[in-house]
């Protein structure tokens, strides 16, 4: 009897939301515990451990689903899905938090910003302000999400590509 192989597509996206989810805890972490706003880098490099540990993970699960059996294409595949996937998560919570939940966060989020960088001498208040107008662009719903994916792509791409490396089938 023959195994059938499972979807890239499908794989992908059920570590891809998982992904997501996980985001989405770290974000309500710090917002509740009121670091987001201080500055806290720690979800950050949380995330930064978790994004390729999943990927790897999701993608020795795929080639064990797959009677050991993985091609480079395959894991990128996997890996691109997820990252994508998990953007595509974390973008909508952030709509429904930014909107609905405290659509007061990004205002104060904008304030911390600025208040930071006129703590740095070297920054003239027209400098600050020439800032905050990018601080303001990047934050915007569109733009943000664009570069958001965009940047997940990539670097699910690299570190799939790294996984997909190590672990294909000879």
């Amino acid at each position: 009897m023959e195994t059938q192989k499972m979807s890239t597509g499908k794989f992908g996206m059920n570590y891809g939301i998982i992904l997501g989810v996980v985001m989405i805890a770290l974000s309500v972490i710090g917002y509740v515990t009121g670091q987001t706003l201080e500055g806290a880098q720690w979800p950050q490099y949380t995330y930064y451990i978790i994004f390729p540990v999943i990927i790897f993970y999701a993608i020795s699960k795929y080639k064990a689903h797959n009677a050991n059996s993985l091609s480079l294409g395959e894991a990128i595949k996997v890996g691109v899905i997820i990252a994508i996937i998990s953007a595509i998560v974390y973008i909508i919570y952030g709509m429904i938090f930014n909107y609905i939940i405290d659509p007061e966060f990004m205002g104060q989020m904008k304030e911390v910003v600025r208040d930071k960088m006129l703590e740095n001498p070297n920054f003239t208040e027209d400098q600050v302000d020439q800032q905050m107008v990018w601080v303001e662009k990047m934050m915007s719903p569109l733009i943000g999400s664009a570069f958001w994916i965009a940047g997940s792509a990539f670097f699910g791409l690299i570190w799939s590509l790294i996984g997909g490396l190590v672990m294909k089938s000879k």
